[in-house]
């Protein structure tokens, strides 16, 4: 650990070469170019990230552990939830390493960034960084095979035309550029793409439509998880009019946080059949997770330092408190339910140089996985609680192992 410790506290280690990352923005084009300088400027970090081959096995192990985990059949959400064949694509497993360990804190399954992150790490595969990039060879590749195959697992032998890239006022979202390399990566391949707010879909007899067009997949950016907030797409994809993913079934069996309490609770994990050597992998790699209830309202706010609270059904940070920083009317609002509590574990920290000045940032670290493989780990460098993606030389970051 020595080595990529002192790596990470070396702001003048692993500088990313600049120039050539320049070059391969502005190969997407003018206009998506001046859309990344003008929207978000501090969307790629100036440095990478290290890490040790001991921490990425330790992140592979417990994802491992998951996907053996989720197939058993008392972990299934329940009946009335439709499980489609799409598996779901672009699933994150969000982890913090920090001198006591590796720690999953959450789990995504619409975790944006990958095409983002594939750009950056296309742009450094040639330059001369400690270590080992760790992604798959051919990331735009990776990612085309894995949309075709949430399509034919849904469809069989058909032929994909048209893929929707639906979220809520795309063009306003903060990472709408990721959305256009999509758009890009689809067309290339002779893919019929729109990005689309998912108002402007109707649900017909045959399927779903964008004016005249029928849409065969969707890939999904919405953070209305369950679609609740949608009910027209919901209706689709509930009579399979249309392929999803990911969807509400992948976030019920892995995101929804109350499976933070299932995976750290080794006494319900032993009466579903986990195996012992997935258990303590799950305890050791997962900080303690307990849902908020209001009998232990007086032992969580003595012990508030020691936790974190994020709400069930959040994303991005949004409602999310460090124990330490809570205020008691806060603390009231959240012990009011919808909310877990999970163990404390730190970010880890980057020393990088902003205008020949050092700066500790936090960091957290990202594998992109489908089907359980992961496709490539990325970090995220920033200041303050959440990773904002706002931080100057802060950003999406590469993450190379070092022995």
């Amino acid at each position: 650990m020595v080595g990529a410790e002192r790596l990470n506290a070396d702001c003048h280690a692993g500088k990313l070469n600049q120039a050539v990352l320049q070059q391969a923005l502005h190969a997407q084009g003018d206009a998506w170019y001046n859309l990344v300088k003008e929207r978000c400027p501090h969307l790629f970090a100036d440095a990478a990230l290290f890490v040790t081959d001991t921490q990425l096995q330790q992140m592979y192990a417990v994802i491992a552990a998951i996907e053996r985990v989720v197939r058993i059949a008392g972990w299934q959400p329940a009946s009335d939830e439709i499980r489609p064949a799409a598996q779901g694509v672009f699933f994150g497993y969000d982890f913090h390493l920090n001198q006591q360990g590796t720690h999953l804190i959450e789990i995504n399954t619409n975790a944006g960034g990958a095409l983002l992150n594939a750009l950056l790490i296309g742009s450094q595969r040639e330059a001369d960084l400690p270590g080992s990039i760790i992604a798959k060879p051919d990331l735009d590749k990776t990612f085309l095979a894995m949309f075709r195959n949430e399509w034919r697992l849904a469809r069989g032998d058909a032929q994909l035309n048209c893929v929707a890239i639906v979220d809520e006022q795309p063009q306003d979202q903060y990472l709408y550029p990721e959305f256009l390399l999509a758009k890009n990566l689809f067309e290339r391949a002779g893919i019929t793409a729109h990005i689309v707010a998912p108002d402007r879909l109707q649900a017909r007899t045959d399927g779903l439509y964008l004016g005249a067009e029928k849409i065969d997949l969707i890939y999904n950016r919405l953070t209305d998880f369950t679609l609740q907030q949608h009910p027209a797409l919901q209706q689709a994809y509930l009579n399979g009019q249309v392929v999803l993913t990911p969807h509400p079934y992948a976030y019920a069996q892995y995101a929804d946080k109350r499976n933070l309490v299932r995976l750290t609770d080794a006494a319900g994990l032993h009466a579903l059949g986990v195996k012992q050597a997935d258990i303590a992998t799950l305890q050791a790699g997962i900080p303690h997770t307990i849902a908020v209830k209001s009998d232990l309202e007086a032992t969580l706010w003595s012990e508030r330092k020691q936790w974190f609270f994020k709400p069930v059904s959040g994303y991005g940070g949004k409602g999310a408190y460090r124990g330490a920083n809570l205020t008691r009317r806060v603390f009231g609002e959240i012990m009011q339910g919808g909310y877990v509590a999970q163990k404390l574990a730190v970010p880890g920290e980057r020393t990088v140089c902003t205008d020949d000045v050092a700066h500790v940032l936090k960091t957290d670290v990202r594998c992109y996985a489908y089907q359980g493989q992961v496709q490539l780990v990325a970090a995220r460098l920033y200041q303050g609680q959440v990773t904002n993606l706002r931080t100057p030389g802060g950003g999406f970051s590469l993450v190379s192992a070092v022995g």
